[in-house]
């Protein structure tokens, strides 16, 4: 599915989302990924998320207005008590569904929101 924005050459956009596989401004990751409007990055390689994953966010937490948390398929919600142990770090994060992620930062970051989506694929 095609979401692509009209938005500066320079930032990242998220082009497509399909099965195992997202298209960066024009990159292809094959892997969960953190995307910000001016980096991508290959994200984490496991099955239950946990504080360290968040690391490289809570580095920066300061530049960051919301996380958003794409999930795969389905809305998965983070445990209660890793969920305050983001916010106690700086990050305010959002679960949602990973197509429902990457619209979402396509439109804040076009609206130049500090925005950050930490997305696992859609299997």
């Amino acid at each position: 599915m095609d979401i692509t924005p009209l938005v500066d050459p320079s930032q990242k956009i998220i082009q497509s989302y399909r099965s195992g596989k997202f298209k960066i401004s024009g990159d292809v990751y094959d892997c969960s990924v953190l995307v910000a409007p001016h980096h991508a990055t290959e994200w984490v390689h496991a099955d239950e998320l946990c504080l360290n994953d968040f690391q490289p966010l809570i580095d920066v937490a300061d530049s960051i207005d919301v996380v958003l948390l794409g999930t795969g398929e389905k809305t998965v919600f983070l445990a209660p008590e890793l969920k305050q142990a983001l916010r106690e770090n700086g990050l305010h994060v959002e679960s949602m569904d990973t197509g429902a992620a990457c619209r979402t930062y396509n439109v804040l970051m076009s609206e130049a929101r500090r925005v950050v989506a930490a997305l696992l694929p859609v299997t």
